[in-house]
């Protein structure tokens, strides 16, 4: 399988672009559960998908329903 992606955002947070990634958290037995990783890791809320953290999944939207199709939509 693809590298997940990454992309360009505008964080209000820290009043940047940043790059976001789709990523997987650790798992020991079973593939972790989806979140999004920024590329500012000085901010208090880096990898923390919650609020006041404007990352979310819904930005990954299409990227996540093309993975839940068979052959990952091809």
């Amino acid at each position: 399988m693809a590298r997940p992606p990454s992309k360009s955002y505008y964080c209000t947070l820290v009043a940047e672009q940043v790059t976001i990634a789709l990523r997987r958290r650790p798992a020991f037995s079973t593939q972790g559960a989806w979140f999004v990783r920024c590329s500012e890791v000085d901010c208090q809320w880096v990898d923390t998908n919650q609020p006041p953290c404007p990352l979310t999944l819904d930005l990954f939207a299409a990227e996540l329903e093309q993975r839940r199709t068979p052959n990952g939509g091809n």
